[in-house]
């Protein structure tokens, strides 16, 4: 199996640059033709809701919808695939910060009952205690 770096799902999303959108696309036709499957680490969920956020002023349900439409592609793979579906469902009732809700649900999903942080906006968020 292939992995997916942040950059690639990011042209496909946002087609920034054509050309390499167009490579995007192309190699994700090839993998559907081929009945392959591309990796999606969750690392690059992350990012990609960062770079979505940050770069490009894209709303917290744009980048849901973004996140659910890359879900209902048969050639991509999500790692924890459960966690990913989670921060779907989630992220359309609370206001947590995005990619501060994907820490807690994987540090939640391995068995931790907390996180610390100086982020007082996370530290509204149950999972999260303020480090004082």
């Amino acid at each position: 199996m292939i992995a997916l770096d942040t950059n690639v799902l990011v042209r496909f999303l946002v087609r920034d640059d054509e050309k390499q959108a167009r490579r995007v696309y192309a190699r994700f036709r090839q993998a559907e033709s081929s009945r392959e499957c591309l990796f999606v680490p969750l690392l690059v969920v992350l990012e990609t809701i960062w770079v979505l956020e940050s770069a490009y002023d894209k709303t917290r349900r744009q980048i849901l919808d973004a996140i659910r439409d890359l879900k209902s592609m048969p050639i991509l793979e999500f790692e924890r695939d459960p966690i990913v579906q989670q921060l779907l469902t989630d992220g359309k009732k609370g206001s947590i910060d995005l990619g501060d809700l994907l820490i807690a649900l994987t540090a939640q999903a391995l068995g931790c009952s907390k996180a610390i942080t100086f982020d007082k906006k996370a530290a509204r968020y149950s999972f999260f205690e303020l480090l004082t």
